[in-house]
């Protein structure tokens, strides 16, 4: 599928550029397992190779399109938050509420909305350093219902520098562009590994004050 994207590419017009540039970070984000750092680099190749395509208009879609298919999985995450909360009115939402209910009593709820909140956006900024983690701040952050606007700033901002790397790392490293795999990992593990121990943390602790508390 990459490969065949790449060779697309190479011939395709500058706009078709920009609308696959938008599509590939917006599908990346509400379908995981679709690549989106790879393309992204190899077009900042493109940029070096052929002149034709600008960096800031790529840099402009490739936000635009990562940004979108963040807050698309937010808000769906959100919106089903509430459902399982909500009582309902016909017996299968009743039951399931019950059920949600008896695992995550809207008290411990409230206290866990309470600490991720503390912790929340800088989660979504650092969302795309974050390898393999990506979808999942997503749906945390509507789970937990974080303010849309601060979750669109904080999505913008973290897509456009990561952007920036990928479109920079592709158009510096020229024909050697697909080494930006290497690169990723470089920036991303250490980010990583900072935010599984936040996560840690911060679970341990939730556990810790639910205990005292009774």
């Amino acid at each position: 599928m990459v490969e065949s994207a790449i060779a697309w590419l190479q011939h395709a017009d500058p706009y078709a550029v920009y609308l696959f540039l938008f599509l590939i970070a917006f599908l990346e984000n509400v379908i995981p397992p679709i690549p989106g750092d790879v393309p992204i680099a190899f077009i900042g190749y493109l940029i070096y190779e052929h002149g034709g395509i600008t960096f800031v208009s790529a840099l402009l879609w490739a936000t635009l399109g990562s940004s979108a298919g963040f807050m698309l999985v937010y808000a769906l995450s959100s919106s089903l938050g509430l459902k399982l909360y909500a009582e309902g009115e016909n017996a299968v939402q009743h039951r399931l509420s019950k059920s949600v209910h008896r695992f995550f009593p809207p008290s411990d709820m409230d206290l866990l909305r309470q600490k991720f909140a503390a912790h929340g956006y800088l989660a979504v900024l650092a969302n795309r350093f974050l390898f393999g983690s990506r979808a999942v701040i997503s749906v945390m952050a509507g789970l937990m219902h974080l303010r849309a606007f601060f979750v669109l700033l904080a999505a913008l901002a973290s897509a456009l520098v990561w952007n920036t790397l990928l479109l920079a790392g592709g158009f510096f490293l020229g024909s050697n562009w697909q080494d930006i795999g290497e690169y990723v990992a470089l920036y991303s593990l250490p980010v990583s590994i900072v935010f599984i121990l936040a996560v840690v943390y911060s679970v341990w602790s939730f556990v810790r004050l639910k205990k005292q508390s009774k």
